[in-house]
């Protein structure tokens, strides 16, 4: 299996245990509340991964469609739902005709992207007048994690957020969506507190990846893990993560 595919097989573990974490389906649940889809709209799930919301939303009588970038994982959605409209395309391009659908939904997605901008003015090009669109994922710099070494975890945190393309997009979200005139924006906040060993494997990432980017020595990155480790095993964990969720409308009249 080539390096691509190890990194898409990772994605796809990563994604699937994101799924099932504590209070991530209720998560779901919201942003298609959120919504508020007439029956039998369209909606397009952009960055749909594998498949797991357009399915859900589909079961809400939607006309959904996902879109992922990576034709791997659209392949690993449609084996998983073979039943599901999944297509292949970009944020910024997507295979959709002008105000095609009545919702758009993003999850995840928009730290990955070097500019939301032209994700919003594609998202708006697709929705029909009155659409809503939800945007939900998390600000890499404000992740909480207890720890003896304060200064240490801040560096491992900051230095992972920027390797991320857009590591304050959550953060942006509500300025983005008024700059590409939507309206009725809303911000909500939902916090996931984990104090077991869940989370552990991320918390190890983290560090590694400061380490690799010259952020902190082999020996702080041991130390750092060896301490996270026993927090877990000990049930003295504390990672507190939030998901900034920001919905909005597009305008009924254009403009």
């Amino acid at each position: 299996m080539s390096k691509t595919s190890d990194d898409r097989e990772s994605l796809i573990r990563r994604l699937d245990v994101a799924e099932a974490l504590p209070g991530a389906a209720a998560l779901r649940a919201r942003t298609y509340q959120l919504l508020a889809l007439p029956a039998g709209a369209g909606v397009v799930d952009v960055g749909c991964g594998a498949g797991r919301a357009v399915a859900e939303l589909a079961g809400r009588g939607a006309r959904a469609v996902g879109v992922d970038l990576g034709e791997e994982m659209i392949a690993v959605a449609r084996h998983r739902w073979p039943e599901a409209d999944l297509r292949v395309g970009d944020a910024c391009d997507l295979p959709l005709e002008d105000g095609a659908v009545a919702g758009y939904r993003a999850d995840k997605v928009f730290h990955d992207l070097a500019e939301p901008e032209k994700a919003l003015a594609e998202a708006a090009r697709v929705l029909a007048p009155g659409g809503r669109i939800v945007l939900a994922g998390q600000d890499w710099d404000t992740i909480v994690v207890d720890s003896d070494d304060p200064a240490l975890t801040r560096t491992v945190v900051h230095a992972r957020a920027d390797q991320v393309p857009n590591p304050r997009a959550a953060r942006r979200s509500r300025n983005l969506l008024l700059d590409a005139g939507f309206e009725e924006v809303e911000v909500e906040v939902h916090t996931g507190v984990f104090t077991d060993g869940t989370m552990l494997p991320m918390l190890t990432g983290f560090a590694a990846a400061a380490r690799a980017g010259g952020a902190i020595t082999a020996g702080q990155e041991a130390a750092w893990v060896a301490e996270q480790a026993e927090r877990a095993r000990t049930g003295r964990m504390f990672l507190a993560l939030p998901i900034f969720v920001t919905s909005a409308r597009l305008p009924r009249d254009p403009r």
